[in-house]
Order: C-alpha cells, then sequence, then structure tokens
C-alpha cells in the first residue's frame, strides 16, 4: 500500500536527493539544525508544486462539492468535474496528491517527535521545532480526516511490513490524536512566529477551536465540543496583540497578492511559496484561476447562484472578477466568456500578471475565520448571542461594507454567520467543509443555475468523504 510505502525510506518516488527532504535517522537528528533540516522536510509535504500537498489547484478541486466553486463543463478537467459532481473515482490522481503530501508531512513530523530527545542544544529552540512538528501533524491529519473518513493512524517514521496491512482507523481515533498534537503544539510553540509561514501557539489555538467545532457536527456530532470550540476562539481573540493577529483594513490589502507585502496579521497560518525552485512555486495564484480568453486554464472559477447572492459592497467588488481585458484591448463581461462564470479575483496575481507560478503565500486560516467560530460556538453554547458574538461577526460585517448585525434570534444568529463564512471566505477552501458538518450539502447543491454543473445522481453521506486512493486500496485490502 502507498502509506506504508510512504514510510519506507528506499522508496523512489517519495524521497528526493535534498537532504531537507529526506527521512533521516537518529544519528542526523543529534543536532538542532538536523532537527531543524527534518521540519523543512515536512513541510515540503504540504508544498510541492504539481507531486502533491497544496500549492496547485487540487485542494480547490476537493472542496468543489460546495456550493462557492466550479470548473469547466468540458476540456481536461474531468477530475475536478468528479468532485464538483459527487463521482469521484478512487482512480481521481488528485485526491492522491492530497493523500500523499498529507502523509509525507505526517512522516516528517513523525520522525522529529519519536527522536527529538535525542537531540542536543538549546531547550527552547528544541521545543519550538518540536512544537511545529506536532502542529504539521495534527494539521495533516485535519485534512485527511475530512476528506476521507476513516484512515491509517501512522505515528512511526519508519517501515515495517505491518504497515502493508494497516486497517483504517475510525475517525474519532483520528480527532483525539489531532486534539493531542495540536494542544502539544499549543504547549510548545512561543507567542510569536519565528519566520512568516510558521505556526505559533495562537496558531495551535484557531486550529483547536476550529476542530472542536468540526466535531459538534457530522459525523461525530460531539456538541460536548461545541463550549471548547468557543473557550479556544475567545482565547486567541482575547490574545491577539500578544500573537500578533488582526483583520487587515481593507480587502484590497488583503488580497493584494503582492509577495512582499505578506506576514499579514490576519495569516494565522500559510504555506509559503518561493518561485525559484520549482518544487516550491505556487500554482494557485494565476492562470489556474483565469479564464481561456487571457491564456488562463480555467480550473476553478465562481458558482453564479452563490455570486448573484453575494451582498454588493467592497468584499464582492474584491472577490470576484467579471471584466476581462484582452491583449487586443477588448474588455468582455462574464457573460461572454467561454465559460459563462465570473472569476474569483482573489487568485489574479498582483498587476495583473499573466503567469502560472508565483511565490504568493497559500493562507490556510485567517483571523476572520476564529471570529466566526466564537460567534457560531459561543452562541450555539448559550442559546443566544452575546454582545461579544455580535461585536465578533460585526467586525467583519463593517470591512465588508454591510450593516451590523443586532436583535436576532439564536437561531437567526447562527444562519446569519454561517453565511457570512460562505461570503467572507469565498473559494478558501471553508464552504465545502461547513456544508458537510451542517449536513447541508444536498440543500446547497439543489436547483444549481442551468449553467453549472449538475450532480450526477443523488448525494447521500456517502458522498460527504472520497474514497481512498486507488494506489492504497490495491496494495492493501485491508483498506477498501
Amino acid at each position: 500500500m502507498a502509506a506504508g510505502l510512504l514510510i519506507n525510506p528506499g522508496c523512489s518516488g517519495f524521497l528526493d536527493e535534498d537532504l531537507q527532504g529526506q527521512l533521516v535517522g537518529v544519528g542526523a537528528l543529534s543536532s538542532v539544525e538536523g532537527l531543524d533540516a527534518a521540519l523543512t522536510g515536512a513541510y515540503k509535504g504540504l508544498g510541492w508544486t504539481w507531486s502533491m500537498g497544496f500549492f496547485h489547484s487540487t485542494p480547490m478541486g476537493a472542496t468543489m462539492g460546495g456550493d462557492d466553486i466550479t470548473t469547466h463543463p468540458a476540456s481536461n478537467k474531468q477530475e475536478f468535474r468528479e468532485f464538483d459532481q459527487f463521482a469521484v473515482s478512487p482512480g481521481n490522481s488528485r485526491t492522491g496528491q492530497m493523500y500523499t503530501g498529507c502523509y509525507k508531512a505526517i512522516q516528517g513530523a513523525n520522525n522529529i517527535i519519536e527522536n527529538w530527545e535525542n537531540t542536543s542544544g538549546p531547550e527552547d529552540r528544541i521545543n519550538e521545532i518540536v512544537g511545529e512538528a506536532y502542529f504539521l501533524r495534527a494539521f495533516s491529519y485535519y485534512w485527511l480526516v475530512r476528506l476521507y473518513d476513516g484512515i491509517p493512524l501512522i505515528i512511526t517514521p519508519t517501515f515495517s511490513e505491518d504497515l502493508l496491512s494497516i486497517g483504517r482507523t475510525e475517525s474519532s481515533v483520528i480527532y483525539d490524536l489531532i486534539i493531542s498534537d495540536f494542544e502539544q503544539a499549543e504547549l510548545r510553540l512561543p507567542n510569536s512566529k519565528r519566520d512568516p509561514g510558521r505556526p505559533n501557539k495562537g496558531s495551535a489555538a484557531a486550529f483547536l477551536a476550529d476542530v472542536y467545532l468540526t466535531m459538534g457536527g457530522w459525523p461525530l456530532h460531539d456538541t460536548s465540543k461545541i463550549p471548547l470550540a468557543a473557550q479556544k476562539a475567545k482565547e486567541v481573540i482575547d490574545n491577539r496583540a500578544t500573537y500578533g493577529f488582526d483583520l487587515v483594513p481593507t480587502y484590497e490589502v488583503l488580497w493584494a497578492n503582492d509577495p512582499s507585502g505578506f506576514n499579514m496579521p490576519e495569516e494565522i497560518f500559510s504555506l509559503y511559496a518561493y518561485d525559484g525552485v520549482g518544487q516550491t512555486m505556487n500554482a494557485h495564484f494565476g492562470f489556474a484561476s483565469m479564464p481561456g480568453e487571457q491564456s488562463g486554464w480555467e480550473d476553478f472559477f465562481a458558482e453564479i447562484n452563490f455570486f448573484n447572492n453575494f451582498p454588493e459592497g467592497p468584499r464582492k467588488d474584491m472577490t470576484f472578477r467579471t471584466e476581462f481585458e484582452l491583449e487586443d484591448g477588448r474588455v468582455l463581461q462574464w457573460q461572454d466568456l467561454q465559460t459563462r462564470h465570473p472569476y474569483y479575483n482573489k487568485y489574479y496575481q498582483a498587476g495583473d500578471q499573466k503567469r502560472w507560478f508565483s511565490s504568493i503565500p497559500l493562507i490556510m486560516m485567517r483571523y476572520a475565520h476564529v471570529l466566526t467560530i466564537y460567534a457560531e460556538a459561543s452562541t450555539r453554547e448559550l442559546g443566544s448571542p452575546s454582545t461579544e458574538a455580535y461585536a465578533s461577526i460585526n467586525l467583519i460585517r463593517n470591512r465588508a461594507g454591510l450593516p451590523e448585525l443586532e436583535g436576532l434570534s439564536g437561531e437567526e444568529f447562527i444562519e446569519a454567520v454561517i453565511d457570512e463564512r460562505a461570503w467572507e471566505f469565498a473559494a478558501e477552501r471553508t464552504r465545502w467543509f461547513d456544508l458537510v458538518r451542517l449536513e447541508r450539502v444536498e440543500e446547497a447543491n439543489a436547483n444549481k443555475h442551468p449553467w453549472d454543473l449538475q450532480p450526477i445522481g443523488g448525494i447521500s453521506k456517502e458522498d460527504y468523504t472520497f474514497p481512498l486512493p486507488l494506489t492504497e486500496t490495491l496494495n492493501n485490502p485491508n483498506l477498501q
């Protein structure tokens, strides 16, 4: 099985010649420098252009079952269409890229977690590296369990024959590890990020809040976690100055997409790219999100009903692109494009550069996300929105140019927050997971605009997660 093979240090195709990408043994981890090199290798699984991880359109495709993004109805986008039409096949290479990338990060994190006690050096520096390893393992398992439900639970960095017959572990057990790992990360990480793209103590707390909120919905329905989600989100909000978190003032700043202007206070956790090295270029921005008339690849764009229902204001103006200037000077409206859809301005590069690669970081969670977690979770806990809950969501609405919420019942407020999350994080790989935990996937995909892709057959809970990659199940029947 591939999951077992990923842990075999003799496998070709997984490890490269760069020491920072290899699984290194106890001797190499005896120094802080070696431990840090192993950590860099763990990060590579999450940002390896084309091959695995997040630096391409694959994670966008994996969340196309939501109602905010879709893809081309023809051309070479068949694997993306499978996600949007609820017909994902085990042989879909896109889902395999996500699976492989997350397990590579897990492998690297396991190596550090198992061997760090053999490292000599400054205690605070070692602790920080180990904290990041716990964070990356939790982050990777969090993505995997939401995409696939039961998955192999692997906490050793070395290959053994037993891994060739490992079975799937229940999602509740995976979540137990995720919580424990984020708690360890929060305990060990400093208040300030040591570099852009690194997590800090607040990053771990913010992800814990999101995990708890997710566990309160489908499939676990563990409502005891809802108060914990509110508590952890409130901790982040109360300590935002300590952690360096805040909303940026405008969407023009948030989505300027200029690599020189990043490390923004709104970044809870981001994956940083570098366009000078082929494996670390970010292909998520640029051509992937542009129409063919502008030489784009048309990987993803906005669903029409979602665009039409989106509240007017500066947020909508910055989120979508509806006019497209061509090389010959003509300007096309979105209805005149071959795809007949608005596109996401969020993913155009600064200065409308027309290229497929960039050094623009991919933000995996924003501070605004924490505000919405607190607003929803605290209201579910208390039964009605508190003054603090209103203040949290109204910070986002103020920036969006929308009137403040007031005078709502608990249920009305929660529905307003869910809508706000959809608009604020449009095409940021959030809407799909909200629809899943709230069991609203079927509702969101009913009555689609005729120009949007339609589901193939009915939608059931089986469609809330994907089949494990064919490479896994062929090698290990226990994963079928």
